[in-house]
């Protein structure tokens, strides 16, 4: 029996995706523990203080990888959204007030682990009349406050493609300005009814007319052609976009759309090395790559290509910077290994 979220009852969409159950993990889709002294270090102090990253909570299976290069991943605006995509784990509902301490806390957790890259996501509020603008501004002025060291990557929703609410967004001057189209146009408002393709575009082009450092992500596995992920390659590049994270959709439940397919590890490749062809500066693709895997090392890289200097107090973390496929969740060193 499929469970409804506590307080609501199952939606139609999640009575028919019940329908089908779970599926079983190909055998190329698996990360190995590989636990050094800086994710032992992190993971006690996480532990002992009490703090809260998107990482553990959500079971990442990069937490291992991420973690020992001193980056991590945390949720802002309350653990429900106004908006419901078929293959987010964030429940759908009515947020909570928004807790206007939180970009301190953010702050201050980024600074108790010591993390030389956070990357800030949260949830859409269209129940707020900025839709949650000051709270994503506002916790990248405090991290940067708090941590000069320290660049943010900011994973913003669309903000109704708002010009004062992206203004307001790449005035606060995250390192990279981040928003998922996720999907492809032909099935995009049925995965993302609240949403929209060619607003996502926008939102992107807008913040590279700002002058940001701007990144997308594609899942795969959710009813898309191989032509068609061509196509948002190209639509994403031509709206600006230049950094680009490509994975597999991992059904979170059975109220949740079903895997339509396992994308193998060489079309991964293929996707990567298509990607760089178009004019990407930075792409990093596998099954179990996610938006915010090893973010610190893409933006670094789009830095480097823009030939703009990377300022002095971040310079570390352009530190030993390699070519794509070095890492462990890309699927070139899935196939090498």
């Amino acid at each position: 029996m499929t469970l409804a979220p506590e307080g609501r009852k199952l939606l139609r969409i999640e009575q028919r995706n019940a329908a089908t159950p779970v599926e079983r993990k190909p055998e190329w889709i698996k990360a190995k523990v590989q636990m050094g002294p800086e994710f032992v270090q992190l993971k006690n102090l996480v532990k002992k203080e009490g703090l809260h990253t998107v990482c553990e909570e959500a079971g990442c299976p990069n937490i291992f990888e991420c973690w020992e290069d001193k980056e991590a991943t945390f949720l802002i605006g309350g653990s429900e959204c106004t908006r419901r995509c078929d293959f987010c784990q964030i429940d759908t509902g009515k947020p909570s007030p928004v807790d206007r301490f939180e970009p301190t806390k953010v702050a201050r957790s980024v600074q108790s682990m010591q993390l030389r890259y956070a990357t800030v996501t949260g949830v859409a509020r269209d129940d707020l009349e900025d839709e949650g603008v000051w709270l994503y501004a506002e916790t990248v002025r405090k991290i940067h406050e708090l941590n000069p060291g320290t660049g943010v990557e900011l994973l913003i929703p669309d903000f109704s493609g708002n010009p004062d609410h992206i203004a307001a967004i790449c005035d606060s001057k995250p390192e990279v300005f981040a928003h998922n189209v996720e999907t492809v146009p032909r099935i995009f408002k049925r995965i993302r009814p609240a949403f929209r393709y060619e607003r996502s575009l926008d939102v992107i082009t807008q913040g590279r007319n700002l002058g940001m450092v701007t990144k997308s992500n594609l899942i795969l596995g959710m009813g898309e052609t191989r032509e068609e992920i061509s196509e948002a390659l190209r639509d994403l590049h031509a709206a600006g976009c230049d950094l680009i994270t490509i994975t597999q959709y991992l059904r979170p439940s059975e109220r949740h759309l079903p895997v339509d397919r396992w994308v193998k590890p060489q079309e991964f490749v293929d996707l990567q090395n298509e990607a760089q062809e178009i004019g990407f500066l930075g792409v990093m693709s596998g099954p179990l790559v996610r938006s915010s895997y090893r973010a610190g090392r893409l933006w670094a890289t789009a830095m480097r290509k823009k030939g703009r200097d990377i300022p002095a107090e971040l310079a570390h973390i352009a530190d030993g910077i390699q070519d794509s496929g070095t890492t462990r969740q890309e699927a070139a060193t899935l196939l090498a290994g």
